[in-house]
């Protein structure tokens, strides 16, 4: 009788062990839950954004050096191409990067795309329809300028915003989308406002759209960096994944300082130039986080500095141009 007492407490102990099926602790539903508002702003990475702004602002003050008025409306439409380009290329990156499986392991903010919080088709659709709007409001310049060679420009502009990282072969995976960024965000997003405006191209604009596009490319850089090992494991070799840490941290810091060189150098002919200075305000923080940072969500942080100093910089110089 003891014997079988003892059996069956074995038997108890034994189904009170069993481990229940399935895990009640799974943090990722099996299918894509439907995203909130806030969820698409934050898609939209509303962090990016100034430097849409900052190439019109740099272009519009450049324009007024050669022409005498401000030419609002084409300025505003100039704004709303670039800033729905910016929204577009940064869903078309979400949707891009979440099939490829490369936000699998994000340290930034989530992606609608990797965290399934959308379907695929959903968020490249609205990256299209950004990409729509972008374009009719190019087609809209080129109708009130007359420059029809515009709409080649246009196209261009799109499809290099989606190659990025779209398409079999995207450039952003092979180390050259700082190349690209440099171009588009900042020699014909500002070259291209001051020439819509003024049909000329001052060599205030030239600087001008020198100084916004490495600015440009230290945000990204900064992206890079917070992501680089996760890239690494993904097989995307960005710039920062070919030249390592120290490598990017140095070019970070000379791209954020050249700009304000440029502004000393303005300064003597635009005396008004010297206030952009004050961008540094934001701009030695961001360099002192990506020198000093120890979790990679801290560059977050230095990518939302220079992007201020990017905004706040380029007001300043437009300043100067106008006054």
């Amino acid at each position: 009788m003891a014997g079988t007492s003892r059996k069956r407490r074995t038997r108890a102990n034994s189904k009170k062990k069993t481990p229940p099926r399935g895990n009640p602790r799974r943090t990722h539903p099996t299918g894509p839950t439907k995203a909130t508002a806030r969820d698409w702003i934050g898609a939209a990475r509303l962090r990016t954004l100034p430097l849409a702004v900052s190439p019109i602002l740099v272009g519009t003050g450049a324009a007024m050096v050669v022409v005498n008025g401000f030419h609002w409306v084409i300025a505003l439409f100039c704004l709303i191409v670039a800033v729905c380009l910016q929204i577009g290329v940064n869903y078309a990156n979400d949707y891009s990067d979440g099939i490829r499986g490369t936000d699998d392991h994000r340290v930034g903010p989530a992606r609608l795309t990797g965290a399934r919080k959308a379907t695929p088709r959903t968020v490249l659709t609205v990256a299209l329809v950004f990409f729509a709007i972008a374009a009719l409001a190019g087609l809209a310049i080129t109708i009130r300028t007359q420059q029809w060679w515009l709409l080649a420009l246009g196209a261009i502009c799109i499809v290099a915003a989606w190659f990025y990282t779209g398409g079999k072969r995207p450039y952003g995976y092979y180390a050259l989308g700082e190349l690209f960024v440099f171009v588009f965000f900042g020699l014909v997003a500002t070259l291209g406002t001051t020439w819509v405006q003024a049909l000329a191209l001052p060599q205030e604009a030239w600087f001008g759209a020198i100084a916004v596009g490495v600015l440009a490319v230290a945000v990204l850089l900064a992206n890079n960096l917070r992501d680089i090992e996760q890239d690494r494991r993904a097989g995307k070799r960005t710039l920062s994944v070919r030249i390592g840490r120290r490598a990017t941290q140095v070019l970070f810091t000379i791209l954020v300082i050249v700009p304000f060189l440029i502004g000393v150098w303005l300064a003597l002919f635009y005396p008004v130039a010297w206030l952009t200075l004050l961008a540094l305000l934001a701009a030695l923080p961001a360099i002192l986080i990506v020198w000093t940072y120890r979790q990679p969500r801290e560059l977050v942080t230095a990518l939302a500095l220079t992007s201020l100093t990017s905004v706040g910089y380029s007001a300043l110089l437009a300043w100067s141009f106008v006054v």
